[in-house]
C-alpha cells in the first residue's frame, strides 16, 4: 500500500531539462576546467600579439608581469582563500629561483620543462613542511612563523656559498629560441612567450581549484574554522593544502624569474619582497585572481615609472632607488582610503552601477 505523497510525487510530471539559449547560458554550461583554458587561450593570444609588436625591453616587462602574477595568485589562494597570512611568501620564490638555477647549472642537457617540473616538486615538498608546521597556528603567531622563514632563508646562500654563490649568487645561461625561429621571434619575445604559456596554464589550475570543491572548503575554514570543522571539513589538511598550492605557484614563479634574468641572488628574495607582495595583494583587491592582475601591472609598472620620472627630473640615486617605494605606498593609502575592497572591488562597482543603469527602463 503506497502513501498519498508517493502517489503525488509519482503522478507529478518529470522535470524537463532546460536547454541553454544564449551564449552566456552556454558558456556557463561548460565545465569550469574548460572555460578556464578557453580563457587561457584567449589571453594567451592577445599576449603573443602584444610582445610580437614591442620591443625587447616591453617583452621583459610582460615576463616580469606573468611571473609576478603566478606567485601573487598563489598567495590570493592562500590569504583570500583559507585566511592565512602570510609574511614569508618571498621564501618560496626564493626556492624555486635556486632550484632553477643549480639545474641549469649541474643539469644543463635537461629540459626546460623538466626542470620546472622539479622546481615544482621541490616547492611542493617545502609547503607541505610550512603548512604542516603552521596548521595549528592562528594570526599573529602564524605570521611570525613565516616572517622567521622570509628573514632566515636569504642567509642560507651566506652559509654555503660554495653552493649557493653568496652575495653575488649564481649566474646561468639559458636556452633561447629554438633554431626554427630565428629571425622570427627574438630572445627576449621567446622568453615573455614561455613564462606566459607556463603562468596561464598554472593560473587555469589555480582558478580550477578555487572554483571546486577544495576552493569550497578554504572558504569554509577561512570563514569560520569550528563551524568549517562541524560541517565536517578537514580543517588541518586544507590548510596544509592552501600552503602547498601557494608554495607550489611561488616557487614556479620564482624558477621563470631565474629563467628570464638569468641570475639569481639573496638580495632579491629579502623580507621586503615578501611584504611588498601581500600590500600588492591588498592593492589590487583580495579574493580574486583579478586583484593579482593588477596587483602584479602594480608592482612592475610602478617601479618603471617612478624610474623614469626620477631621469626626468635629474634626480640623485639614492631618490629614484626609494621613489618606488614612496610611490606604491601613496597609491596604496589612496586607494584603501576610497575604495577598502582594492582596485577589483572599483572595478566591480564600476560595472554593477553601469549594468544596473543599463537595465533601468527608460522613462
Amino acid at each position: 500500500m503506497t502513501s498519498p505523497t508517493r502517489e503525488r510525487a509519482e503522478r507529478a510530471p518529470a522535470p524537463v531539462p532546460t536547454t541553454p539559449t544564449t551564449p552566456a547560458d552556454r558558456w556557463r554550461a561548460l565545465p569550469a576546467p574548460l572555460r578556464h583554458l578557453l580563457l587561457a587561450v584567449l589571453a594567451l593570444t592577445g599576449v603573443c600579439g602584444l610582445v610580437l609588436v614591442t620591443g625587447d625591453l616591453a617583452a621583459l616587462r610582460f615576463a616580469a608581469v606573468g611571473y609576478t602574477l603566478l606567485a601573487l595568485a598563489g598567495l590570493q589562494l592562500l590569504v583570500g582563500g583559507s585566511g592565512q597570512i602570510s609574511l614569508g611568501h618571498g621564501a618560496f620564490l626564493m626556492i624555486g629561483a635556486y632550484g632553477m638555477a643549480l639545474l641549469v647549472l649541474h643539469q644543463p642537457m635537461l629540459p626546460l620543462a623538466a626542470n620546472l617540473a622539479i622546481v615544482v616538486a621541490v616547492s611542493a615538498v617545502a609547503g607541505v613542511a610550512v603548512g604542516t608546521a603552521t596548521a595549528r597556528l592562528h594570526g599573529p603567531y602564524l605570521a611570525g612563523a613565516t616572517l622567521i622563514l622570509a628573514v632566515g632563508l636569504p642567509g642560507l646562500a651566506h652559509r654555503y656559498h660554495e653552493v649557493l654563490g653568496g652575495s653575488n649568487g649564481l649566474n646561468i645561461r639559458a636556452a633561447g629560441a629554438p633554431p626554427f625561429l630565428e629571425g622570427i621571434v627574438s630572445t627576449s619575445d621567446w622568453r615573455a612567450l614561455v613564462v606566459w604559456t607556463t603562468v596561464l596554464l598554472a593560473l587555469t589550475v589555480l582558478a580550477t581549484i578555487s572554483s571546486g570543491r577544495l576552493g569550497r572548503r578554504m572558504r569554509a575554514v577561512r570563514d569560520d574554522e569550528t563551524a568549517a570543522a562541524m560541517a565536517g571539513v578537514p580543517v588541518g589538511s586544507t590548510k596544509v593544502a592552501a600552503f602547498v598550492i601557494a608554495s607550489t605557484a611561488g616557487g614556479l614563479a620564482g624558477g621563470l624569474q631565474a629563467y628570464v634574468l638569468g641570475t639569481v641572488t639573496p638580495g632579491s628574495f629579502t623580507l621586503a619582497l615578501s611584504l611588498s607582495l601581500l600590500a600588492a595583494l591588498v592593492l589590487g583587491g583580495i579574493g580574486g585572481m583579478w586583484g593579482a592582475l593588477w596587483a602584479a601591472l602594480a608592482l612592475v609598472y610602478f617601479e618603471v615609472w617612478a624610474a623614469d620620472l626620477a631621469g626626468a627630473l635629474d634626480l640623485g640615486r639614492d631618490v629614484e632607488n626609494n621613489l618606488p617605494v614612496v610611490f606604491f605606498g601613496v597609491v596604496l593609502i589612496l586607494v584603501l582610503r576610497f575604495w577598502p575592497l582594492g582596485i577589483q572591488g572599483l572595478v566591480q562597482r564600476l560595472l554593477e552601477r553601469r549594468g544596473s543603469s543599463a537595465s533601468a527602463p527608460t522613462p
